[in-house]
């Protein structure tokens, strides 16, 4: 790959990260979206009705630590918050309760310059390539547009800037004069790599990324984020529901369900030894290459509505192995051995 021009002096420098300090650091991190009763709605109420405010609990009380250099995988069904923890670590959304760590210092007792490096250092992948890039804009300020204005180069070093990222992502720097309609789905999310790239970040939010792409082109990309990481040092926070292209990227997974984190393990104890119950339900339902004949059990239910969790361990509506405990108490990570934790009573009664 091309080296990437180096950042002018302009750009905003870090102190280097204390041994054994978190890149980045969730504590306590809860997100909730209200939706106010509609014009409608406040009408009924004055006839007596009883409309009130819908409350979704998106992600609750997530504990999670982000070390450099390292890939974490976070994985769970649709519905299950994933995707608005990301949007979390990457500053799109505030969290509603909760600290926010970077380089370990809170985000909420940084000053102006503070703000502007972490708003930086970490970035965002999407899942909808299209969506995410402005139509109406070519590849070359696409991508090049913020490192100019964040004085990461010079106007007149953009072309050539933007020309050697798109080297590094595999596409053809005499492209950048398209649009993105005139791109693959694959290609387009390769810009939205360059885009991410071009700010110099250290973590970077990879939410569905490979979702949207055929299979074939899966690897192509999941290769490239794997060649980039060493290139550059990078971390990643992997976002999928898909267990098995987590498993080809990440260091360690966490399995995230109804907004909560139940299991948390590095990659090769998550397929080897899971303990959650759901952590061994989705596992199930791999394919493998194994040719014995074996039973498929699909999670019986649906994913609960956020708007209204159930009480006590949320999986407990679909769990197999649920207890009259799991209906009532909410079980807490525990640790099970070094790195590995699991939310589940069962840790408590192994019987």
């Amino acid at each position: 790959m091309d080296t990437v021009l180096e950042p002018t002096p302009a750009a905003t420098a870090t102190a280097p990260l204390r041994s054994g300090t978190p890149l980045l650091q969730l504590k306590g991190i809860s997100k909730r979206f209200v939706q106010d009763i509609d014009l409608a709605g406040r009408i009924a109420n004055l006839l007596g009705a009883d409309n009130r405010a819908s409350v979704v609990h998106a992600v609750a009380d997530v504990d999670l630590d982000i070390q450099p250099g390292e890939v974490i995988g976070v994985v769970g069904e649709s519905g299950c918050g994933k995707s608005t923890l990301g949007r979390v670590v990457a500053g799109i959304n505030p969290p509603t309760e909760g600290t926010v760590r970077y380089m370990g210092q809170a985000i909420a007792d940084m000053n102006a310059q503070e703000r502007r490096a972490w708003g930086l250092g970490v970035q965002m992948i999407f899942q909808n390539p299209m969506a995410s890039l402005n139509p109406r804009m070519r590849v070359l300020d696409i991508v090049g547009e913020a490192p100019v204005v964040h004085g990461l180069v010079k106007s007149s070093q953009k072309a050539e800037y933007v020309g050697a990222l798109m080297r590094q992502v595999g596409l053809d720097p005499d492209y950048a004069q398209r649009y993105p309609h005139q791109f693959s789905g694959g290609q387009r999310q390769r810009i939205g790599i360059a885009r991410a790239l071009a700010l110099k970040p250290r973590l970077i939010v990879c939410d569905e990324a490979v979702a949207a792409l055929d299979v074939s082109i899966q690897a192509q990309v999941l290769n490239l984020f794997l060649a980039l990481r060493r290139e550059f040092d990078l971390t990643y926070l992997f976002i999928s529901h898909n267990l098995g292209v987590v498993g080809h990227v990440s260091d360690r997974v966490v399995i995230m369900y109804l907004g909560r984190i139940v299991e948390v393990a590095p990659t090769e104890t998550i397929f080897s030894a899971p303990n959650h119950p759901y952590t061994q339900a989705l596992l199930s339902e791999l394919p493998t290459l194994e040719t014995t004949r074996r039973a498929y059990q699909p999670i019986k239910g649906e994913l609960p509505s956020p708007l209204a969790p159930p009480p006590g361990c949320a999986f407990h509506p679909r769990c197999p192995k649920a207890m009259a405990r799991c209906k009532v108490e909410a079980p807490v990570l525990r640790t099970l051995q070094p790195g590995h934790t699991s939310a589940c009573h069962l840790n408590d009664n192994p019987t």
